[in-house]
């Protein structure tokens, strides 16, 4: 099975500059997990798999239980535990994984997406947290320096929510995050 890693980009249309498939299609992420939990169950699948038109095959990964057609789910941190192909756990503290195959670890940095969300981590704390566990940091990853950071405390990438939903030209902005694997090389 294939672990979510590289820049997962999660969705929120409310923050988008522009519509969100067009956003991801222009963003170029390696991963999305769609979020989008306000909408109908059949208007919640028409965007699932107008994203999943955009991305490389098994690349989307829905926020919650029910996969909309696809194959891989991310489940809050209280959420029951589904039988499926991929599945993921948010985490805000040591990562109580109990057959999900990743989990995102957050805040670390503040984030202006989720104010007064925290404390934030920091990638040290949250990569001793980890330890053991395939893990995606998340919240504030806004530049380069925070994804070597996050990288060198053993994060398999960085999942991106506001940042990239706000960002004038999403592709640059991810590009940018890109290059955090760069200075590790």
């Amino acid at each position: 099975m294939v672990i979510p890693s590289g820049v997962v980009v999660l969705t929120d249309r409310t923050q988008a500059r522009r519509p969100l498939v067009d956003l991801i299609a222009a963003a170029r992420p390696d991963w999305v997990i769609l979020r989008e939990r306000d909408l109908s169950p059949r208007h919640r699948r028409a965007l699932a798999d107008r994203v999943r038109a955009v991305l490389p095959p098994v690349r989307l990964i829905v926020a919650g239980a029910d996969p909309l057609g696809g194959d891989a789910v991310h489940l809050a941190e209280r959420d029951p535990l589904v039988s499926m192909g991929l599945v993921g756990r948010s985490c805000h503290g040591v990562p109580r994984l109990s057959g999900e195959d990743y989990a995102t670890l957050s805040p670390i940095y503040l984030t202006a997406s989720k104010p007064g969300y925290g404390p934030p981590l920091g990638a040290t704390l949250a990569g001793r947290m980890g330890s053991g566990v395939p893990w995606l940091a998340l919240g504030g990853i806004d530049s380069a320096p925070r994804v070597e950071e996050c990288l060198v405390a053993g994060a398999v990438g960085v999942a991106v929510m506001g940042a990239v939903m706000r960002a004038e030209d999403p592709a640059v902005f991810v590009d940018e995050l890109r290059l955090g694997w760069g200075v590790r090389s």
